[in-house]
């Protein structure tokens, strides 16, 4: 296929849209299923770099949830705990220890599921049935990935009434060296960004605490790898190989910072009996189940839990997990990864991060401001590493 046309550009009123090669090779992906818009496409080649660059990094199946050109969350296949499938409504789900790839797409789409609602999935490795299940029953735009054993393409074909966007990708793609766009019709050209990111890019490490385990590492390069295509300024928290919370876009640094650890807070809190244990009704959906945690976790609880509220939602009355008893919890919470796209420029940002139980920093460096963040996490006991690499994607 030489040329794709995208049912509008990025708004409706831009009608006229196609995606292609400039040499006019053939496209490196093929749509078996649906219509893919502008944005869809954005989302679907973005992700699809992530989770195979996540793969190739760590050597485990990978998977990404996109919204917005920006992933909401990636995540490598290790196995989640009972409390994790709970909390990433996927507990129910029979198969899915035994899918490596299933479980990498339960943890992304299960970090900030809010934000995933109509998603862009993507999958590093062939999709096979147990993860088109999870797939079937969210609400998602479409998925990318680099092929579809047949039941899965059974399940996903019957999604959306049979409109469900299912693209297969070549895996042996590679892009050329230089790539373009046009803004306002000037062309920009700059070198692809095939900067690669591993273990050796934490050699140097500038605090006084100065072991950094495998696992730390593990983390950190999938909040590197995540951090190379997320919108900038952006700021990536991780653990257990997933990223817990992702802040982009963000004009100011302490911004994407806090943004990020709110919804890594969230991510921990969700896994908290008084949240796991909300005795919800049966016919209440699990994005409206979203959106009343959401809610429950807030400074508004009372908007689901008030004398005349609750029943909309609960078979009996919950009690509230108060603001002190959150924090509470959360001050239990180590060995958190968090990495930056850039350097900080302030400890400011290393303040927020211990409120989320960070213990390990990756960023480039090269700020006047290096000694104060430096001893800022000396202050909280982290191991930071200076990786000289900065990861801005625009």
């Amino acid at each position: 296929m030489k040329e794709y046309e995208l049912k509008y550009g990025v708004n409706p009123n831009q009608g006229e849209a196609s995606v292609y090669m400039e040499d006019g090779r053939d496209l490196p992906f093929r749509v078996l299923n649906g219509r893919a818009g502008y944005i869809n496409l954005l989302d679907a080649m973005n992700s699809w770099q992530l989770v195979k660059e996540l793969k190739e990094a760590l050597g485990l199946p990978a998977a990404a949830s996109f919204k917005h050109v920006s992933p909401t969350s990636a995540a490598v296949g290790i196995r989640m705990s009972g409390k994790q499938k709970r909390a990433f409504f996927v507990d129910d789900l029979e198969g899915i220890d035994e899918s490596p790839i299933a479980i990498a797409y339960a943890r992304a789409r299960g970090t900030d599921r809010l934000s995933s609602y109509g998603d862009w999935a993507a999958l590093s490795d062939v999709c096979d049935a147990a993860t088109a299940r999870i797939l079937q029953r969210e609400v998602s735009d479409g998925v990318i990935a680099p092929g579809y054993d047949e039941e899965a393409l059974e399940i996903l074909r019957e999604k959306k009434k049979g409109k469900y966007t299912i693209i297969q990708m070549d895996p042996d793609y590679v892009p050329q060296r230089m790539e373009k766009k046009q803004v306002n019709g000037i062309i920009f050209s700059q070198e692809h960004n095939d900067s690669r990111i591993g273990p050796e890019i934490f050699e140097n490490i500038v605090t006084e605490k100065a072991v950094m385990p495998e696992e730390a590492r593990r983390d950190l390069i999938v909040a590197l790898i995540t951090l190379k295509y997320t919108q900038s300024n952006s700021v990536c928290y991780a653990i257990d190989g997933q990223a817990i919370g992702v802040g982009a876009g963000q004009q100011s640094r302490i911004h994407c910072t806090r943004l990020a650890g709110d919804k890594a807070d969230r991510w921990q809190l969700r896994q908290h009996d008084k949240v796991l244990d909300l005795p919800f009704r049966e016919d209440i959906r699990r994005p409206d189940r979203d959106n009343a945690i959401d809610i429950y976790l807030s400074e508004d609880y009372e908007d689901v839990i008030g004398e005349s509220r609750w029943q909309e939602w609960f078979t009996e009355r919950p009690k509230p997990f108060t603001r002190e008893e959150q924090k509470e919890y959360l001050r239990t919470i180590t060995g958190v990864s968090l990495g930056s796209d850039a350097f900080f420029p302030f400890g400011d940002n290393i303040e927020r991060a211990a409120k989320s139980g960070v213990s390990y920093v990756a960023q480039p460096g090269g700020s006047v401001r290096d000694d104060n963040v430096i001893e800022t996490c000396n202050k909280y006991g982290m191991v930071m590493a200076f990786t000289g690499l900065r990861l801005f994607h625009h």
